[in-house]
């Protein structure tokens, strides 16, 4: 059967999808064709309407899948309509929204399917039937409707990661991602997170597989790694299959929780290539003898989620109760062996004050990070998060449906004069920090920003359009200095240390 994958990913980052790089892999292993649409600008032009009914009828699809994210739905939506007019083929939707909200997408009128879960098996075992023209209403981990029922069919158990394929990068068209992302490379060595952060997702799809299979949290192994020779092979091929990768970036939730995988993989590693890799790590998974290990193998860069500077933020809004002093020391630990550091910050919390965005203002001029990374909070649906802000009055739900990303704008409504400071905080967070690291550029940022927090929200609207100018002619003014400071760099959301060649 030809089936057609579809990404929606507008005004967003470039994404390599593994879920759809890992079903297409193993509907190719059973026989079956696959293409994809990767809806993304920054990959090309993005067809109208008429190009995409055009490319569906041409490839003439058995099925019609898309794997979406929350702020992705409303296009997805508008896709799957526009598909379902022109064509007999059945639509699944799958992604995380797809297993939070199974019910709301069905309710659409153009999904025949929602895939709850991991989809690999599902996928498999819905294209044979529709290819065989079997009844596929009672697939475990795929809900559908019948006779305008709706019908929940529980999860299978995760499956076991190290008997998939190798995921399809071909159809990803990898080769253009390289080119586009200056040669950096995406893979991953394991699937799932131990924590239960209160914003993100892994809780929910932990407690739904526990309720529907009957397994505790230890038997259903959502924490899956890959083996080492796996992983190695993995990079072999694509060094071999693709030109011009300058890095890897492995985007495991958490790289450094198993430091015997850790020491067996840093061994392999530096065997097999020379290649700079990136890895993300969290504080209390992270000591001398991980960085050690990572530093020996290649390793250049580390990535902490650190969230907020408030102890009392992230300890009651999201169940990360780590100490200050974790995170100064693990950054400590990790400039001491020369990594590169990236802090993630969540801005515009809900029950989030001025003061404790400024903690973490002030938690970024103490571990002095070589970057740090910022989004805005975006409650997804059946979080604790999203618990949290709706008790607080916080979402607004019409702003929320129009959202594409989580760095433009936030859904929460903190009221007006909160509001505008979330949005100043967001455009100019570096210089936030900037105010408190050398007292010539301390200066330099002290004025400008005292200037912008005296703006209404009209002379904010009218100021920010100017921002990126703005922080052009800083760099040039700043660029023959010796003094450390961070503006953005390689998009809106990322401040970078000005001692950074990379």
């Amino acid at each position: 059967m030809n089936v057609l994958l579809i990404y929606p990913n507008i005004n967003a980052q470039v994404g390599f999808n593994y879920g759809v790089a890992s079903i297409s892999a193993i509907l190719k292993e059973n026989g079956h064709k696959t293409r994809l649409l990767n809806l993304n600008e920054k990959l090309g032009k993005i067809p109208d309407d008429s190009e995409i009914v055009e490319m569906v009828k041409e490839f003439k699809p058995g099925l019609v899948g898309f794997s979406i994210v929350t702020p992705q739905y409303q296009y997805a939506v508008k896709i799957a309509k526009l598909i379902k007019g022109a064509v007999d083929a059945p639509i699944v939707c799958g992604g995380i929204h797809s297993t939070i909200a199974p019910e709301e997408a069905l309710e659409e009128g153009c999904f025949d399917y929602a895939c709850v879960g991991e989809g690999e098996y599902p996928m498999v075992e819905l294209v044979a039937g529709l290819e065989q023209g079997k009844d596929v209403s009672n697939i475990p981990g795929m809900w559908t409707k019948v006779d305008g029922n709706l019908v929940k069919n529980k999860v299978r158990p995760f499956p076991d990661i190290t008997t998939l394929p190798r995921n399809d990068y071909e159809i990803f068209d990898l080769q253009n991602m390289i080119n586009v992302e200056g040669g950096w490379v995406r893979l991953m060595a394991s699937r799932g997170c131990p924590f239960r952060c209160t914003y993100c997702l892994n809780h929910q799809v932990v407690d739904l597989y526990e309720k529907d299979t009957g397994l505790t949290r230890a038997k259903l192994k959502y924490v899956r790694r890959r083996g080492v020779d796996d992983v190695i092979d993995e990079i072999k091929f694509l060094l071999s299959a693709y030109k011009g990768i300058t890095t890897f970036i492995f985007d495991d939730d958490i790289f450094t929780v198993d430091v015997n995988f850790l020491r067996d993989f840093c061994r392999e590693y530096k065997k097999t290539t020379k290649l700079p890799f990136v890895i993300n790590a969290h504080v209390r998974v992270f000591n001398e003898e991980r960085a050690a290990l990572l530093k020996e193998a290649g390793c250049v860069i580390v990535k902490f989620g650190v969230e907020s500077g408030s102890e009392r933020v992230r300890r009651e809004i999201l169940d990360r109760p780590m100490t200050n002093k974790e995170i100064i020391d693990s950054f400590a630990v990790a400039h001491k062996f020369g990594f590169h550091t990236n802090a993630f910050l969540l801005l515009g919390l809900p029950h989030e004050s001025r003061e404790d965005l400024m903690e973490t203002v002030d938690l970024m001029r103490e571990v002095k990070p070589g970057r740090f990374r910022w989004s805005l909070f975006f409650p997804f649906p059946k979080t604790t998060a999203h618990d949290i802000s709706l008790k607080g009055g916080y979402i607004n739900f019409e702003k929320m449906k129009s959202l594409y990303n989580f760095t433009d704008e936030s859904c929460l409504d903190f009221g007006p004069e909160h509001n505008l400071f979330v949005s100043k905080i967001t455009k100019i967070l570096p210089w936030y920090v900037n105010m408190g690291m050398d007292s010539d550029v301390s200066s330099i940022f002290s004025g400008l920003v005292k200037k912008i927090e005296a703006l209404d929200a009209k002379g904010w609207n009218d100021m920010v359009k100017q921002i990126p100018a703005m922080e052009t002619e800083l760099s040039k003014s700043l660029e023959s200095t010796n003094k450390d400071y961070y503006l953005t760099r390689y998009n809106s959301f990322t401040a970078v240390k000005s001692d950074w060649q990379g």
